[in-house]
């Protein structure tokens, strides 16, 4: 079976920084769960908010040198005036994220895929799309 996941911000920036938290490898859950993709052949979605969120702490070259080592299984995903005009509005409505975030939901939703984060912002967005920590997916 094909699944398709949307990766926020925060799980390239685990990777990107090969992150820890107290107790757990951040980092290194997230590399296996790109590498668990790709052997599955599972898509990986993203989008140019991702990409404009990561310019603020990388550079260019670094972000697309790191994507293409995905290239085979990564797919960049647009998003719409229809879709931001939704983030908007819904922002307005659900005071405990923001406007970036509900747009990841909406553009995750919309393409059929679930997203990987554990950024607590989206906490509140579970009637908008499904929600995991790349941890918590099961491979099989």
């Amino acid at each position: 079976m094909r699944k398709n996941f949307y990766l926020d911000t925060s799980i390239w920036r685990d990777y990107f920084e090969d992150r820890k938290d107290d107790l757990r490898p951040l980092g290194e859950f997230a590399f296996q769960f790109l590498k668990n993709c790709e052997k599955n052949k599972w898509k990986v979605l993203y989008s140019e908010l991702v990409v404009y969120e990561l310019k603020k702490d990388y550079s260019s070259e670094r972000i697309k040198e790191v994507f293409s080592s995905f290239q085979d299984f990564i797919i960049k995903v647009k998003y719409s005036d229809e879709q931001i005009l939704e983030s908007k509005i819904l922002a307005k409505q659900i005071k405990e994220s923001h406007e970036a975030d509900i747009l990841h939901a909406i553009l995750a939703r919309d393409n059929k895929a679930v997203l990987v984060s554990r950024d607590k912002h989206f906490d509140c967005l579970t009637d908008i799309v499904k929600i995991i920590k790349p941890e918590e997916i099961i491979f099989d």
